[in-house]
């Protein structure tokens, strides 16, 4: 079954150009040419990942999104904005943003994101799908992730993490003290294969995560940083 892809853009032109690309990719789409209509087809449509303008009439796209992870929708999202201002895209990631590019873009990089956007969403909802209660856990200390249940839990109490987060803390947890580049966390993590660009993507998840693992997110124990290398998992 083909997967669906729906674009939410105010400029027709853009549309046009989405839609055919991804057509011919293999991908059904939606449109919407404004923030309220696009939130509803997200809502009734489900589809499998979000095209987000930012600047959109009756609704902005940081609304549509907030308001779609309000939902519980887990709908990947990437943000497209024609603003280069660093705290528009760190707060379309802290409201549930799973990705962002910015205008004008290569088609090439954007197929390449929905592409691997999708495929993230599918092995977590295939393993999530598959689990069985008392799998596979890895285990450090106060921190403890069953990975058939994709749970984390901090001193036996489970921690409420969105997928990117858990997924996060999975890949540093499996490797304790192994130090990891921002850009290979985008390879392994989000499933950019050679990723070259960007990377305050980690960042955000990095604090995010900190956030609700650590003890003091200003003095973290658990999720550490490298300084000019990256970060580790200190078990």
């Amino acid at each position: 079954m083909s997967k669906r892809v729906l674009i939410v853009e105010d400029e027709k032109n853009i549309v046009d150009i989405l839609t055919f690309n991804l057509s011919r990719e293999g991908y059904e789409t939606l449109e919407a040419y404004d923030g309220a209509a696009g939130l509803q087809l997200a809502l009734e449509q489900n589809p499998d990942l979000i095209l987000l303008d930012l600047m959109l009439p009756k609704m902005n796209g940081f609304d549509v999104c907030r308001n779609l992870r309000k939902e519980n929708r887990s709908t990947p999202v990437i943000m497209l904005t024609a603003r280069e201002e660093e705290t528009d895209k760190v707060l379309g990631l802290e409201l549930g943003a799973d990705d962002y590019i910015t205008k004008p873009f290569s088609m090439r990089e954007l197929l390449a994101r929905v592409k691997a956007n999708i495929r993230r969403n599918e092995m977590v909802l295939t393993a999530g799908a598959a689990a069985q209660p008392g799998g596979q856990r890895i285990e450090h200390g106060r921190i403890a992730i069953d990975t058939d249940l994709m749970v984390a839990y901090k001193d036996d109490r489970p921690l409420e993490l969105t997928q990117r987060e858990y997924e996060l803390l999975k890949f540093l947890a499996s490797q304790p003290g192994k130090v990891f580049s921002r850009e290979a966390l985008m390879e392994h993590v989000w499933n950019y294969e050679g990723y070259v660009g960007d990377v305050r993507a980690v960042d955000v998840a990095i604090r995010r995560l900190r956030e609700k693992v650590e003890d003091d997110p200003a003095s973290p124990q658990f999720v550490v940083t490298r300084r000019g290398l990256g970060y580790y998992f200190n078990a």
